[in-house]
């Protein structure tokens, strides 16, 4: 199975310096022009619109939308990266509102458009196609543009550090992609409306969100409202997202409320869907050729269990797919987190991993029964999405019915209403001394309860196969916390999880570190 990156992750990733050049100099150079007039129909609106919707789609057989003419699909990254959205021609831009709209034009990796409606005083508007409101150089191709031509999706803007200038802060793009940031931070992992069928051997259904209505703010407004239309093969879907961007260091909230409507029965199916990148740090850092100590948009999956068990699994690069499942019931929490924010950490000047959000899920009410699953996918590149974590319910989700779910995201840094205990800082693997058994050093950050004399601390350090040693714990002056090292042998073990904890009096006084050692 292979991940495709996002095409906004992508373009951000891997921007030419002469295209972005080139482009800034066309900007400069291009004549003001008035915005076209967009808007090709008007009609009611009603969120129970968008149900019914849903309702009438899930009773039919499913049928994909057009594509876009095959030209727009050809263009290499660099040709595509020669066309932008002209952010004088936003949307409200000449209006007093604290929330602005720019569009995506479809190409490249969104074969199929989305549809966006505005929504005022109980009237959506839809937007047609207009290939005016994008710039473009010299080098840029000239492609057909046809009823079929549309946008991939759009980004969110406002006066974050209430300054006058507005900028970005939420991207809808592709398939049911989206993905947020804390003021001052960069985009780095994406969120999903819903993954199916991630990691089965039948391969992956990425259903789409096909249609957006996207509420006009009012002045003095601090939450923006989105409605989104998802079809697939499997199911329809409506989704509404309640997002407030935060102030510089407060994170990005958003309140998600999604009904679905099966059209079969959904076994495998993944509520708050993140994704992201790992390509490698210290745990895996002697298979890479490469002077950064660490490449990563994310380090490690961080779940909040109904026993109030919190658990870190520090994420990995495998040479095969692994899928690992954390059973549950009612959790409290899971996300994917960037914890290390060091420009040193990454020794990367240009990508600046240190300034990638972590991403927290919140259920609302009971998720019952089930597991965060947490799929694992080679990459050769940093540029691939490779990472992905849900929920997966245990009782399938039956054809015909309506199943209705909510959850709280925020992306920022780490969630602060967790168990205050001693946090996993940074996991190192690799031979010992003798070349012979494999050493684990994990650092934790230091806690009030860690006694002085460390011999009170009792350790639970063990595997499910293999030689493990009894842990070492011992003060680190270089971090200010405290490691706990052991080592081990896996045998003839393909792989080897592991889990370590300290305890004080028999009360947890750190994050339960787990791991899967594989060859």
């Amino acid at each position: 199975m292979v991940q495709k990156p996002t095409l906004e992750k992508v373009c951000n990733r891997m921007i030419s310096r002469r295209a972005l050049l080139a482009s800034m100099a066309a900007f400069t150079a291009a004549p003001a022009w008035a915005k076209p007039e967009l808007v090709i129909a008007e009609a009611p609106f009603s969120v129970e619109m968008i149900h019914e919707k849903a309702r009438d789609l899930a009773s039919r057989e499913y049928a994909a939308r057009d594509m876009i003419p095959q030209e727009w699909l050809d263009l290499t990254y660099d040709e595509f990266s020669h066309i932008w959205f002209d952010p004088r021609n936003g949307i409200w831009i000449d209006e007093d509102r604290p929330m602005k709209m720019d569009l995506f034009n479809a190409g490249l990796y969104v074969p199929r458009p989305t549809q966006v409606n505005l929504v005022e005083g109980g009237v959506a508007k839809t937007l047609g196609f207009d290939i005016n409101l994008f710039a473009t150089t010299d080098e840029f191709p000239d492609l057909p543009v046809d009823e079929t031509m549309g946008y991939s999706g759009f980004r969110l803007r406002a006066d974050l550090e209430k300054n006058g200038l507005f900028n970005e802060f939420f991207v809808f793009q592709g398939a049911s992609y989206f993905r947020g940031i804390a003021n001052g931070q960069n985009y780095g992992l994406s969120a999903r409306g819903l993954a199916l069928r991630t990691g089965d051997p039948n391969g992956e259904e990425f259903p789409d969100f096909t249609d957006f209505w996207v509420e006009a703010s009012n002045p003095g407004d601090t939450t923006f409202v989105v409605h989104a239309l998802l079809d697939g093969p499997s199911t329809t879907g409506v989704y509404t997202f309640r997002i407030s961007h935060g102030d510089v260091g407060e994170p990005t909230m958003v309140d998600v409320e999604g009904t679905l409507y099966p059209r079969v029965d959904l076994t495998h199916v993944g509520l708050g869907s993140l994704t992201s990148m790992f390509f490698f740090d210290e745990t895996n850092r002697n298979r890479f050729d490469d002077f950064r100590p660490a490449v990563h948009d994310s380090e490690g999956l961080m779940v909040w269990n109904g026993n109030g068990e919190k658990l870190w699994r520090p994420l990995a690069n495998p040479t095969r797919v692994q899928i690992s499942s954390f059973v549950d019931e009612n959790p409290k929490g899971f996300g994917l987190m960037q914890r290390n924010r060091t420009a040193d950490d990454y020794a990367d000047l240009e990508a600046h991993y240190e300034n990638r959000p972590s991403l927290w899920i919140t259920p609302n009410g009971d998720w019952g029964k089930g597991m965060v699953e947490l799929v694992e996918i080679p990459a050769d590149k940093e540029i691939y999405d490779n990472i992905v974590a849900y929920w997966r319910p245990k009782t399938p989700i039956a054809a015909g019915s309506a199943y209705q779910f909510s959850y709280g995201m925020a992306w920022g840094d780490e969630p602060a209403d967790v168990p205050q205990v001693a946090r996993v800082t940074n996991t190192r693997i690799g031979k010992g001394f003798d070349q012979v058994k494999n050493v684990v050093a994990i650092d934790f950050t230091d806690h009030p309860d860690l006694p002085e004399d460390l011999s009170e601390v009792s350790l639970t350090v063990r595997s499910n196969t293999g030689e493990i040693s009894p842990g070492i714990l011992q003060r680190n002056p270089g971090t200010g916390g405290v490691r706990l090292a052991f080592s081990f042998l896996p045998g003839d073990a393909q792989a080897v999880e592991m889990r370590a904890q300290m305890h004080l009096n028999s009360v947890p006084i750190s994050e339960v570190w787990l791991y899967r050692w594989t060859i």
